[in-house]
């Protein structure tokens, strides 16, 4: 398993602190990796530019997307994520403010695990992301790392 058990890419500062906090104490802000950008999201998950360092292989064990990420939005490095053959089983959750139908269609037809609705009031925020977290890294039994083709 990676160092990072979560990828997080969330371009809003604010959200993304009220996630990290809604996570604790399960999961701690080190078990986190945090991308304010769907670029930064793929440089990491690839292990390139400024995440060349990283190994490679280690993947989180689940991506939250936002839709509306700058530079490459949240469609887009899902759809990346899919076409890699070592990235494609990797879950992924779309977490996002938008509940258009179209929205959530496009993530499920590009191979989105689960879509979930950001909630507008904190403490549901707060629940939400806490059950999420305690799905994908407690209960949910990933894929092996090396799948043969």
């Amino acid at each position: 398993m990676s160092a990072h058990s979560i990828l997080l890419a969330e371009d809003s500062p604010e959200d993304a602190r009220l996630i990290l906090n809604a996570l604790q104490p399960a999961i701690t802000e080190e078990m986190v990796a945090l991308c304010g950008d769907g670029v930064e999201a793929l440089d990491y998950l690839f292990a390139r530019n400024a995440h060349a360092g990283r190994a490679g292989e280690e993947l989180p064990c689940v991506a939250l997307l936002d839709l509306n990420l700058p530079k490459v939005n949240g469609l887009e490095v899902l759809r990346e994520l899919r076409e890699n053959p070592r990235t494609r089983l990797l879950p992924v959750v779309i977490l996002s403010a938008s509940s258009e139908q179209r929205d959530v269609r496009a993530a499920a037809l590009l191979g989105a695990n689960s879509y979930v609705r950001k909630p507008l009031d904190y403490g549901r925020l707060r629940e939400t992301v806490e059950l999420l977290g305690r799905y994908w890294i407690d209960l949910n039994v990933p894929p092996p790392v090396s799948i043969a083709a």
